[in-house]
C-alpha cells in the first residue's frame, strides 16, 4: 500500500473511501452530507492522509486546519478504515506518518472527538500520546416528542425573532456558558453558513439570544441567550423557531460541555434526551 496526502485526491474517491469504511455500522452518510461536513470542518486534502491499495483508500484520515483556543489546531474530521484492513494498525500508523507535515505547517494541537464507549480507539489514542480535554454530550429527539410550555405559542417573552448575519452571532458568543467545539465554532459557523440559517431573538431592538441550525440534517450548532434576560422563555422562543424550520423529523445537538448545567437543563426540560457521550481529546505538536 502506499501512503500519500489527498492533496490530488477526488471528492468521488473520498466518498467511496467513506462507503468501505463504515459499510458495517448502523450509521449511513449520504454524499452532500459528507461535502457539507467537509466544508464546515475546515477539510484541508494537503494535510489530511491515506494509504492507498491501488486506486481506493484502505485507510484514512481527513483533517481540518482552524484555529481552536487561539491556536493553530489540525482537527480529525474523520478517520476510516475499510473492514478487509482492520487489525493492521492503519489509522496509526497515518497519524504518526503525518506529524512531520503538520509540524512543518505551524500546526500546533490535534484535536480529536471519540465515543466514550469506543474502548479500543480510545486506547489506541492513548497509547499515541493524546489527553482528554472534556467530556462532551450529544442530545436527539423526534420533532414530535419535544415538549414546550403551552404559553410558548403565545410569546411570553415578548422578543422578536428574525433573520441576523454572522457579525450578530459574532458578537453574541458572550453569551454562550462554554466553549464551543470545533464543529459548534464561529469559525465552523463561518465556513458553512449559506447552508445555516441564523435567528436572533430581540428584545426593543436589543439582542438577547440568538440561534444557529442546519435545516437539512437537524443540527442545531448553537442556542445562547444573554444572562440578564434568561429565564423568560426566549431560549424556548428560538427553540421552536428552530424546529418550524427543520426539514428533519428530528433535532440533534451535538457536543454540549459535559460540566455544564444551564443547556443540559433546558435540553432536558424539553424532553430533548441524552443520546451519546464522547471525549474531546487533544494531541500537543
Amino acid at each position: 500500500m502506499e501512503f500519500r496526502s489527498l492533496e490530488n485526491c477526488d471528492f468521488e474517491t473520498i466518498f467511496r473511501g467513506f462507503e468501505r469504511a463504515f459499510a458495517d455500522y448502523e450509521i449511513h452518510f449520504e454524499k452532500e452530507e459528507i461535502r457539507s461536513i467537509l466544508q464546515r470542518r475546515g477539510y484541508n486534502p494537503k494535510l489530511s492522509f491515506a494509504f492507498f491499495d491501488g486506486d481506493e483508500m484502505a485507510a484514512f484520515t481527513l483533517n481540518g486546519i482552524g484555529s481552536f483556543n487561539n491556536r493553530p489546531t489540525v482537527y480529525d474530521t474523520g478517520t476510516g478504515t475499510a473492514k478487509e484492513y482492520r487489525g493492521q494498525r492503519l489509522a496509526g500508523e497515518i497519524f504518526s506518518r503525518s506529524i512531520p507535515f503538520l509540524k512543518d505547517a505551524c500546526i500546533e494541537q490535534y484535536v480529536l472527538e471519540v465515543l466514550r464507549d469506543n474502548h479500543k480507539a480510545i486506547a489506541v489514542y492513548d497509547e499515541l500520546g493524546f489527553e482528554t480535554t472534556r467530556e462532551l454530550d450529544c442530545f436527539r429527539q423526534t420533532l414530535g416528542n419535544v415538549k414546550f410550555a403551552s404559553n410558548i405559542a403565545h410569546n411570553r417573552s415578548g422578543c422578536i425573532v428574525m433573520p441576523i448575519d454572522i457579525a450578530l452571532v459574532a458578537s453574541g458568543q458572550c453569551f454562550c456558558d462554554f466553549y464551543p467545539s470545533w464543529q459548534n465554532s464561529l469559525e465552523s459557523i463561518e465556513r458553512g453558513q449559506k447552508n445555516l440559517i441564523m435567528l436572533g431573538a430581540f428584545i426593543e431592538n436589543t439582542l438577547a439570544g440568538y440561534s444557529v441550525f442546519d435545516p437539512v440534517t437537524g443540527d442545531l450548532s448553537q442556542i445562547a441567550v444573554k444572562h440578564e434576560y434568561r429565564s423568560r422563555g426566549i431560549g424556548s422562543r428560538l427553540l421552536c423557531e428552530v424546529i418550524k424550520s427543520l426539514r428533519t423529523d428530528f433535532i440533534k445537538v451535538l457536543n454540549v460541555n459535559g460540566t455544564d448545567t444551564t443547556l443540559h437543563e433546558f435540553l432536558k426540560r424539553r424532553n430533548i434526551i441524552l443520546s451519546s457521550r464522547q471525549l474531546e481529546m487533544s494531541f500537543q505538536l
